[in-house]
């Protein structure tokens, strides 16, 4: 990786990814983000370093990407619609976000010649398995236009590969938390409980289990496929052995916030929204076997994301 360029790199994922390159990688790197949800705070501690670029662009604006990609080798395409509720209601914006855009990243790359691209994807494509620990090789019947979304990027990169001879790796991820965390589930209770210290409102009946994985682990994992995974086309999923309840999850948190006799409230039903996974829990065993495994527990990755979003001034 000489000149990597990371489509969101102003986000939680892609500003953790920067930093650890900058660190670690003697490479170049340019950032090209919207900054809608992203933000140049995440990249104040390497601004004004040589070795990168920042790109204020929007991944639908083909010209300003091809323009961006000039001179580039790797690819990290992270930036998406990162709402995976909101389908229902707004039709249209994971398949502008998530898919089209996706399609104008990977032109951008054929256009440059670009050799490397790494997608993040989701394990919202597995909709609702029967099968957990759940592996990449299971059917995917989608269950919301997210899903949907991410799987038609999935398909692209991979038709774009067979074309082009692209190679592409394809990350299937379950919720990420940590350092910098920008939104999702601990982010919504902890802004819930700055309104109201007394009461949670919790989306389902709290018997939802969930999955995490913390930024730094997720980071590390991205990493060493990269250096160690094989082959033209490549899926791995990247997740934790651990899961958790939603109802264990609010109680990590106003347990973190230092809040007593809190009392929680529930939405009902066993989903938190139409197209919610009731249960996610990701087999890992394809990256392990590159050497990578997490290290970071969801409990303590709660608790530092709550740390982290008190620094903030978001809880």
């Amino acid at each position: 990786m000489k000149h990597v360029l990371i489509t969101g790199g102003a986000g939680f994922i892609g500003s953790n990814l920067a930093a650890r390159l900058m660190a670690e990688r003697d490479c170049q790197i340019t950032i090209f983000d919207n900054l809608r949800t992203g933000s140049l705070a995440n990249l104040a501690d390497w601004a004004g370093n040589p070795r990168g670029r920042i790109v204020v662009g929007d991944i639908l604006d083909l010209p300003a990407l091809q323009a961006a990609m000039e001179g580039v080798d790797t690819v990290f395409h992270l930036a998406a619609n990162a709402d995976v509720r909101g389908g229902e209601t707004h039709r249209r914006i994971d398949l502008e976000q998530n898919t089209i855009g996706t399609w104008n990243v990977l032109e951008a790359c054929r256009a440059a010649g670009v050799s490397r691209f790494f997608l993040a994807s989701s394990a919202t494509v597995y909709g609702e398995p029967e099968v957990f620990p759940t592996p990449e090789g299971v059917p995917l019947i989608q269950t919301s236009l997210y899903g949907a979304s991410k799987l038609a990027g999935e398909a692209m990169a991979q038709a774009f590969s067979e074309y082009d001879g692209l190679q592409v790796t394809i990350f299937r991820f379950v919720s990420w938390t940590g350092p910098s965390y920008s939104h999702g589930v601990v982010r919504d209770f902890c802004a819930k409980l700055r309104d109201n210290p007394e009461r949670l409102f919790i989306l389902g009946d709290g018997s939802q289990r969930k999955s995490f994985l913390d930024v730094r682990d997720g980071i590390s994992g991205l990493l060493h496929a990269a250096e160690h995974g094989t082959g033209r086309v490549q899926i791995y999923n990247v997740g934790h052995d651990e899961w958790l309840g939603v109802n264990e999850v609010a109680r990590l948190v106003v347990e973190a916030l230092g809040l007593e006799g809190v009392v929680f409230e529930y939405a009902g039903g066993d989903k938190g929204w139409k197209g919610d996974s009731p249960f996610v829990l990701l087999d890992t065993a394809r990256l392990k076997a590159t050497g990578w495994k997490p290290e970071i527990s969801i409990a303590q990755s709660i608790r530092d994301t709550v740390a982290s979003l008190q620094r903030a001034g978001l809880a």
